[in-house]
């Protein structure tokens, strides 16, 4: 019994990492074949130069993807930071967690006295700043980068979420694996905030101009954003 519950437990951790990971490249596929199909690239590859047109593409997605940020909501432009920030500081976190546990490198457990500090406490510290800061002064330009420490800080607060629950360090024993699971399960619950924030969207018309109407091509038809600003 004890077998099959550790196998049903990594199981669904697996169903989540996968959940985690589709979210994040479906994102990507869908972005780099609308660049695709809308930009420069499109031509260079019916001219048989696939070479070009795949670096077009990226380069027209990597220019999509900043002005699409940098047009954002400092609402969106916060989420897209902290599911950042998030993802990163785990990844991190579970490194060196495991280089800590092998002996290896340089890192190793963080003592006060003869007590040992999980990295749930500064994530604590971390998450409760940045939202305090946030409340206190109330300005939407600085809640992109307060984001940062508050996404890295729930990231490191998730991570140990199995010690949280039974007050036991079980980081690395079948029961850690619940740390696992809420951590990807949030990952893939902000990547799918992330994808509704829709700034790769936005950026295509600052890139590539408007969608194509009625045969035209991208651009051809009502001016982009940017152009329309600028007659403004």
């Amino acid at each position: 019994m004890a077998a099959l519950a550790r196998l049903l437990s990594r199981r669904r951790t697996e169903s989540l990492a996968a959940m985690a990971v589709a979210t994040a490249g479906g994102l990507c596929f869908v972005e780099l074949r609308h660049v695709w199909r809308r930009g420069s690239a499109r031509s260079s590859a019916h001219a048989g130069h696939y070479v070009q047109a795949g670096r077009e593409a990226t380069r027209e997605t990597v220019a999509v993807m900043r002005e699409g940020y940098q047009a954002g909501s400092a609402r969106e432009n916060a989420t897209f930071n902290m599911l950042v920030a998030f993802i990163a500081t785990f990844g991190t976190a579970r490194v060196v967690t495991r280089v800590i546990r092998t002996g290896r490198g340089p890192f190793g457990n963080l003592r006060i006295g003869e007590r040992h500090i999980h990295h749930f406490v500064p994530g604590i510290l971390l998450a409760f700043l940045a939202g305090a800061v946030s409340i206190g002064l109330r300005r939407e330009e600085l809640d992109k980068w307060l984001a940062l420490p508050f996404g890295a800080g729930a990231a490191l607060v998730f991570d140990e979420a199995a010690l949280l629950l039974t007050l036991e360090d079980v980081y690395w024993s079948p029961e850690g694996i619940v740390s696992v699971q809420v951590t990807l399960g949030a990952a893939a619950l902000l990547g799918a905030v992330g994808l509704a924030a829709r700034l790769m969207h936005r950026g295509e018309s600052f890139v590539l101009g408007a969608p194509e109407t009625h045969g035209a091509p991208a651009g051809a038809g009502a001016p982009s954003h940017r152009e329309a600003a600028a007659g403004a």
